[in-house]
């Protein structure tokens, strides 16, 4: 059995030192997964990530800017820095009201602005919503053709439903082994560990790996009442689809 976390921050220093990270790494393969997916937050953090993925044949990256630099970040033309690797999504991109001190207008404005590359670049996003999704869907039917994933979804099953209707796939990750989120179709999901956060049971007070992407894996199979190499097929055919790996 094979797998690919599509969704984590190994390449970021400031939770994992380079020591670190390639025992993470090697943790990882030595529990089947395959391939990882390092995502950017910043112009800063996305060109880390870029680095990162440099130095290993199994590791990808992607371009974003996070909803909460939106008031650094939102009213400046994007810097889009294509050197030595393309990225394989923008993301992590969308909207965030669960501060009361992010500026929602910005948001909005960098977010349009993220989904306008993402278009440009013919490239999935991985979207990062919370507390924000009638905002970001009104936002996203603006932009028709956009394709990607509903990174770590915390929504309820209408906005479930509403995303699914769109197109999107939804990544899950350690928080459905300790709550009750609403369950995507196996055909729709993405398996991701958001390393070094959101770590799943019986794991939880310590830091994420992307190697946990297995236990993951073990408990959705337990939920849906499926082998765990169902799980792992069909979540690996959905990621290698939909970010070209």
């Amino acid at each position: 059995m094979t797998f690919i976390d599509s969704h984590c921050h190994l390449h970021d220093q400031e939770w994992f030192s380079p020591e670190q990270a390639e025992e993470f790494l090697q943790h990882a393969h030595e529990n089947g997964v395959e391939k990882i997916i390092c995502i950017g937050t910043s112009p800063t953090d996305s060109q880390n990530a870029q680095a990162f993925a440099n130095q290993h044949t199994d590791v990808y990256w992607t371009y974003g800017i996070h909803p909460e630099f939106a008031l650094q970040d939102g009213e400046r033309a994007i810097v889009w820095l294509p050197q030595s690797s393309a990225p394989v999504a923008i993301g992590e991109i969308g909207l965030d009201y669960h501060y009361d001190g992010y500026n929602r207008s910005a948001q909005i404005r960098l977010f349009e602005q993220m989904l306008q590359l993402a278009l440009d670049l013919d490239l999935p996003v991985a979207l990062h919503i919370r507390e924000a999704f009638d905002d970001a869907f009104a936002v996203l039917d603006n932009f028709p053709k956009t394709r990607g994933v509903v990174h770590s979804f915390t929504g309820s099953k209408r906005q479930l439903k509403s995303a699914l209707d769109r197109g999107f796939f939804i990544g899950v990750n350690g928080l459905m082994t300790y709550s009750t989120l609403p369950m995507p179709p196996l055909e729709r999901i993405v398996l991701e560990t958001d390393a070094p956060f959101l770590t799943p049971v019986p794991f939880r007070g310590t830091i994420n790996k992307p190697g946990y992407v297995r236990e993951i894996a073990a408990s959705l199979a337990g939920k849906m009442g499926v082998d765990i190499s169902q799980i792992a097929e069909q979540t690996t055919q959905n990621a290698t689809k939909l970010f070209h790996l």
